[in-house]
């Protein structure tokens, strides 16, 4: 290649073929002329997915669009589900995205009419057919109003909207109306790393960080709150509790409704809102010396069984308690009184539910302890889909990164639900689906006619890719 430089043509070569340590007999060589190349061939997996679903259309819905229509090159659908997807492949970060941008199996995925970015040349994108992190940043920075003299940040979102999806999609999921549910309460913790707003110290995780309150029902995410670490963590849970319940009768309402939550949420407002709506109640009980002296008798049983077996054993009690100051009124509690061989290990559970419906140890070990899986349910947001990637300076921001991480869990949700139904990942966490099914090599090639997706024949899971694809087209023509 000639360049001019300093008054005089010089001349650069730049390689494009490279040898390297044989192999055997046989020349090793590498050129970079592989054509457009990706490594997460599943999405177009989550392409026919989402596009039937319609999701990212009602995820936009909730955002309001102020920038000028004539001077747009990625709508605000786009943006979300570019955003979205990069998740649920793998990539945490908005750093990533400027070189995602040239991604044309993503751009694909996404809706671009044109994914290889060529006819784009002429526009300020310059051939990326996607957006860049500073675009996808002003949309994270979205404000509730747009000022008239904003210059960049245009685009602003409804945040009742974007809570009112997740049980829209929740309900929509259902043929017909379940004759019970039980909503998961529970809070983690959500480290920050910097000077971010809503930045305080909690003792119990001994770091800085938030403290995300999550309502599930089953596997599906009903809510996701950003609370600060200076609040405990039933904090809003009534409101929210308020706002998914209101919802949910509203269009099931003659189903009954379990609230369910450890000892964090075993507070004398949430239990008195549920006695007052109608809705049940299962919370575990913090233990003090009058709970414990309560089980004392059966303590001692426990204790003397497991010495006697060399295995744990566990006595239960039913009875009445009140506390001296912080309840409104006695409740049922059961108790738990286990010996593990060289410990004691009580338990408390306080509940509304009748001893006819549930004796003390079905109460415990068949309600309660089922909520375990909930907990599963928020490691996988956490750690595979980076719902504690809340690095941005304002808690709004924050805020809106968790609902793009929930969205991401919905649709993973949605795609072991009814696409992998039967196949042996029907029940994998995202971090085996990304690695097994998304992460397959991929070449893109346009022509005038078609857009052709050459994907690696090496893939050993090409039998669960065409299930995953029948299941699909099958849901489809049934939702028609």
């Amino acid at each position: 290649m000639t360049t001019q430089g300093y008054g005089r043509n010089t001349t650069r070569c730049i390689r494009t073929e490279f040898d390297f340590q044989p192999a055997g007999r046989r020349r090793v060589e590498a050129a970079f002329d592989a054509g457009r190349v990706s490594s997460d061939g599943g999405l177009l997996l989550l392409r026919e997915l989402t596009k039937s679903s319609g999701v990212f259309r009602d995820f936009a819905a909730c955002f309001r669009d102020h920038r000028d229509p004539s001077r747009v090159e990625h709508t605000v659908e786009e943006l979300l589900a570019q955003r979205v997807l990069g998740l649920l492949c793998g990539y945490e970060d908005l750093n990533d995205h400027d070189v995602l941008r040239d991604d044309a199996l993503l751009a694909l995925a996404i809706g671009k009419a044109d994914p290889t970015g060529e006819q784009r040349k002429r526009v300020r994108d310059r051939g990326h057919a996607l957006a860049g992190k500073s675009t996808l940043n002003r949309l994270e920075l979205a404000k509730p109003t747009v000022a008239g003299d904003e210059r960049y940040k245009k685009i602003s979102y409804d945040d009742h909207g974007i809570q009112r999806l997740f049980v829209d999609t929740f309900l929509a999921a259902h043929d017909r109306p379940p004759a019970e549910i039980v909503l998961d309460l529970d809070a983690t913790d959500d480290p920050v790393h910097g000077k971010q707003e809503g930045r305080f110290f909690h003792g119990f995780y001994d770091s800085y960080c938030y403290l995300p309150l999550y309502v599930f029902c089953g596997d599906f995410i009903l809510g996701a709150a950003l609370n600060t670490a200076d609040k405990q963590p039933v904090s809003g849970a009534v409101e929210e509790l308020e706002r998914i319940v209101s919802q949910i009768l509203a269009r099931w309402p003659a189903v009954r409704i379990i609230v369910r939550g450890d000892s964090g949420f075993c507070r004398d407002e949430v239990m008195r809102w549920c006695e007052d709506n109608g809705l049940f109640f299962v919370l575990g009980l913090q233990k003090n010396s009058r709970l414990i002296a309560e089980i004392e008798d059966e303590m001692t049983q426990a204790r003397t069984t497991s010495e006697q077996t060399g295995k744990e054993a566990r006595v239960f009690k039913d009875f009445r308690y009140e506390t001296n100051r912080t309840w409104s009124r006695e409740r049922r509690v059961v108790g738990k009184a286990e010996y593990t061989t060289d410990k004691e290990n009580p338990r408390f559970v306080a509940t509304n539910l009748s001893h006819d419906e549930y004796d003390a140890r079905s109460l415990y070990e068949d309600l309660y302890c089922a909520r375990g899986d909930m907990e599963n349910r928020i490691k996988e947001q956490q750690l595979g889909l980076f719902a504690d990637r809340t690095s941005a300076h304002t808690l709004r921001a924050n805020q809106l990164r968790l609902w793009l991480s929930s969205v991401a869990y919905m649709i993973l949700n949605e795609l072991r639900r009814l696409a992998l139904a039967g196949t042996e990942l029907a029940h994998a966490q995202v971090s085996t689906i990304r690695t097994r099914l998304l992460k397959i090599g991929a070449i893109v090639t346009a022509s005038v006619r078609r857009i052709r997706v050459s994907l690696s024949s090496v893939f050993p899971l090409q039998h669960v890719w065409w299930r995953v694809l029948e299941n699909l087209h099958r849901h489809h023509v049934m939702r028609r």
